[in-house]
């Protein structure tokens, strides 16, 4: 049997796993900032988001358990244009291809979900050039390559690629 991907609202029970979520070794590698986020940091954060409007927040749940997020910021310069960007619980799944399907359910999700509940027509996001398995599923979503450019990170600096999409 299948199981079931959706998105949900994100509520406070959900903050101290996405605290854990974000600071987990294998996010972090793949996020802006891979310093380590204090409590006090999170709360901060979790705060400011849940309050702005141009701001969402998501929980993935996949067979019932929250497995990831998917967050999306109005870009305020651009007519119904949203930036979009998503992680997992890298404990959460079995095994790879499990981890797979769940990524691709959740792609067609936040798509759906951006067009109907954000009336969003461009769909953007961003992801270091190093980070081939995430470029390789947002291409085959349609998502197109938008532009480069480089993003100091700690002591490295990271070329990074701008992807969008256009929603029918």
């Amino acid at each position: 049997m299948k199981a079931a991907t959706v998105l949900r609202s994100a509520i406070d029970e959900d903050a101290d796993h996405i605290l854990a979520w974000r600071n987990h070794p294998e996010v972090r590698r793949v996020m802006f900032s891979d310093q380590v986020i204090s409590a006090s940091e999170h709360a901060a954060w979790w705060a400011r988001q849940r309050a702005n409007p141009d701001y969402r927040l998501l929980v993935i749940e996949h067979a019932g358990e929250p497995s990831g997020v998917v967050t999306y910021s109005r870009i305020i310069e651009r007519e119904a244009c949203w930036l979009w960007g998503f992680y997992f619980n890298p404990e959460a799944f079995a095994d790879g291809s499990e981890r797979l399907r769940a990524w691709a359910n959740m792609e067609q999700a936040a798509i759906d979900y951006a067009h109907g509940e954000l009336a969003c027509r461009t769909l953007c996001g961003e992801v270091f050039a190093f980070n081939t398995a995430v470029l390789a599923m947002h291409l085959r979503y349609r998502f197109k390559e938008a532009g480069r450019y480089l993003r100091p990170r700690g002591e490295e600096t990271l070329e990074v690629i701008q992807l969008e999409r256009q929603i029918d």
